[in-house]
């Protein structure tokens, strides 16, 4: 039989780690807490998203618009010894944070493909049939109002829908909407971006470099590589991906378009099953059980 004593029972009691100034913790805790609260709040994302918004619009209209645009417009770059990358935060949030957030689109996209709403063809099938009448009537409409212009060239500007709004909207209503629909709805946004990205690199782009390309490809590589060797640490795919995003940039696409290929890559099946990781801890268990606990 395994026995503790009382400073056992003690530290079980004390919810701080050891070492902790317990007054400075709880003034912290107690600051975050509304944080955590409103946070928890699935709608929380989108009020913040809408909020933002519309401070940005009431900003780029105001007396104070010099501001706003020299915000965006401020250099932010990185050196690493002799290499200088220096870009306007526009381009770091356009091209580096909306990376990350198609990447997340593109992990919840790749689950309900694999376990979800989109696993069956026929339950994909209409949202990409959607996307597709998404990007093609817009299109058809603006090449039709401006035919024998030379604004007709601009005919692929309205095709992209604005997914992060489109996400927004939807966190707002919270549980109110079903999840296939919110399924059904993210899969629409993303198909209709990715495919706006290739109309423009297919279109628009005069400067396709074969070089970035190819350093897409070892980026690909080193991933499929990982994952054939086991490799479940995410930290060890963020170079991996930071070479895709530097091949894309550098090929002369979007950027964006390697969070949502990164994404997809991302393996979907647990490392343990449910079944194997009980087992595992009740072995632990017996284990400790049958050694018993020192005391120290």
């Amino acid at each position: 039989m395994v026995q503790s004593n009382s400073s056992d029972f003690s530290h079980s009691q004390n919810p701080h780690p050891p070492g902790t100034w317990q007054s400075a913790r709880r003034s912290l805790q107690r600051i975050l807490a509304p944080v955590e609260r409103f946070l928890a709040i699935e709608a929380a994302s989108g009020i913040l998203l809408m909020l933002s918004a519309l401070v940005a619009l009431f900003w780029a209209n105001s007396p104070w618009r010099h501001a706003y645009f020299d915000l965006w417009h401020f250099p932010i770059g990185i050196t690493f010894g002799a290499f200088t990358f220096e870009r306007e935060a526009h381009f770091w949030i356009n091209d580096g944070l909306m990376t990350i957030f198609f990447f997340v689109v593109g992990l919840e996209i790749r689950r309900e493909i694999h376990v979800g709403e989109l696993s069956r063809a026929t339950r994909a099938a209409l949202p990409i049939a959607a996307a597709l009448g998404g990007m093609l009537a817009p299109a058809l409409i603006f090449f039709a109002l401006n035919r024998g212009r030379p604004s007709v060239a601009g005919w692929a500007i309205p095709m992209a829908t604005d997914i992060a709004f489109a996400i927004g909207a939807l966190a707002l209503l919270g549980r109110r909407v079903s999840s296939a629909l919110r399924i059904l709805l993210l899969a629409l946004a993303i198909i209709d971006d990715v495919g706006a990205i290739l109309v423009i690199a297919v279109f628009y782009s005069a400067a396709i470099s074969a070089s970035g390309f190819a350093v897409m490809g070892l980026g690909l590589l080193a991933i499929f590589g990982l994952q054939l060797l086991g490799v479940r640490s995410p930290f060890a795919y963020v170079l991996p991906a930071l070479l895709i995003w530097a091949g894309a940039y550098s090929g002369g696409i979007h950027p964006t378009l390697c969070g949502v290929i990164v994404g997809f890559m991302t393996p979907v099946r647990s490392w343990y099953r449910p079944e194997r990781f009980l087992d595992q801890i009740e072995e632990r268990i017996r284990s400790i059980r049958s050694r018993g606990i020192p005391d120290d």
